[in-house]
């Protein structure tokens, strides 16, 4: 909710004994009840994100009536894709791919220290996967044609965003499976809780299907663009190369969250998450290193075999050299610098710089690369109100975020009641 604090609030300790509130009978006085702002909400944070959200649902009420033109958009035939998919879609799916990382550490590899880490990855997961099929109603020209992709009108299955849209869709209904758990212990009802244990490695399994659906179908729909593309940001491996770098982009994120919510969140985190905290740093940043090499190795790999060297000696050739160098290597050397020195600032500084070039990479595909011949004055830039828009969005994804970090065991351990249903 746009009411609370982002600072310290007041936490109710977790009762010995579950609350057992039921769905439908007992849920919605006891989330009227929940759903009170936790501190002053009179911050600057909520003031201003409340009056950029306030005006982009007026800016969104225009444009599902008015259309994607001007004033709401810039897009054209040329450029198609825009601001909203390549934030939300393009890079916000690269930055949830920790929500698939993480639980395979920890359920398939059975690497039991990333625990504490669990839910903040899922929680991240499902709230960037919901935002991001959102975006991508509001991106279609003929949003209210979206239903037959469901309801089998017009199925059109052979279009590559059905495909999308139903990764979409079966992402976040498995990252709900696998937070159930969090909400279970929220309302109190063991029947839920035990039942969510029971699916949690399923889940897992398939969310990591899904994952890679996911990443590798963002890059094959770019994939679909060749001859617009430069080459040196085209290519058949677009899939592989995205579903690579989304492994690191979502561990920095998630060493990002942890450095925020260490002074945000900190009457939410408990010893136990407190204590592993530094070893799990310092194991996420051996895997953004060694990862980031890897997708290093790759695209040089991949330029040298497609002959896209020789469009390295131009300014799209500098550019380039600029993301793989100052954004690849760079802050990968600096992962496994900072893991050797055990450097936690080291760290959180490279995973910054590795966010920046996830984001510079997207931008790149989408915006520079792409028609990169045209004239400046033919070329896309976004419109005031696609900012405004895209900003809104993050402002509710971090409003949905800390809502539920404030009311669920997400950073805090699990009540006692509920520990018996976990497997080792």
């Amino acid at each position: 909710m746009a009411g609370e604090k982002l600072e310290t609030v007041a936490v109710v300790e977790q009762p010995d004994k579950p609350a057992e509130i039921q769905i439908g009978r007992d849920f919605w006085p006891f989330f009227r009840k929940e759903s009170k702002p936790k501190g002053n909400p009179a911050t600057a944070f909520n003031l201003l994100s409340g009056v950029v959200v306030a005006f982009s649902i007026l800016a969104i009420v225009y444009r599902l009536f008015a259309g994607l033109g001007s004033p709401v958009t810039n897009l054209s035939q040329l450029s198609p894709l825009g601001l909203w998919i390549g934030f939300y879609i393009m890079c916000g799916v690269a930055f949830a791919a920790g929500g698939a990382v993480v639980p395979f550490i920890v359920n398939v590899l059975g690497v039991k220290k990333y625990r504490p880490f669990l839910r903040v990855a899922v929680l991240n997961n499902l709230l960037t996967s919901f935002f991001c099929l959102v975006v991508i109603v509001l991106s279609f020209g003929r949003w209210w044609n979206i239903p037959n992709v469901f309801i089998g009108n017009g199925f059109g299955a052979n279009s590559v965003m059905f495909i999308v849209l139903w990764v979409f869709l079966l992402t976040i209904v498995t990252a709900a499976l696998q937070f159930r758990p969090a909400f279970a212990e929220w309302i109190g009802n063991t029947t839920s809780r035990k039942r969510a244990a029971t699916v949690a490695l399923g889940a897992t399994v398939f969310g990591i299907t899904l994952s890679v659906l996911q990443q590798t179908g963002v890059g094959a729909l770019l994939t679909m663009a060749k001859g617009k593309i430069h080459p040196l940001w085209y290519s058949e491996m677009l899939p592989v190369l995205f579903f690579v770098s989304s492994i690191y982009a979502g561990i920095s994120l998630l060493i990002m969250v942890d450095a925020i919510s260490e002074k945000v969140f900190s009457y939410q985190i408990d010893e136990e998450y407190r204590n592993s905290r530094f070893d799990v740093m310092m194991g996420f940043a051996k895997i953004c290193g060694g990862v980031m090499f890897g997708f290093f190795a790759l695209s040089l790999i991949v330029a040298q075999f497609e002959g896209d060297f020789a469009f390295v000696n131009s300014e799209m050739g500098y550019w380039w050299l600029l993301e793989i160098i100052g954004f690849v290597a760079i802050p990968g050397l600096m992962f496994a610098h900072g893991a050797q020195k055990k450097n936690m600032l080291t760290i959180q500084t490279a995973a910054v710089i590795a966010m920046v070039g996830i984001l510079m990479n997207r931008y790149n595909s989408v915006f520079l690369a792409y028609n990169w011949d045209l004239p400046f004055a033919e070329r896309y830039f976004p419109s005031a109100l696609e900012w405004i828009v895209t900003l809104a969005v993050v402002f509710v994804q971090i409003w949905a975020f800390r809502w539920i970090v404030n009311r669920m065991p997400v950073m805090r351990k699990s009540p006692q009641w509920a520990e018996k249903f976990d497997r080792d």
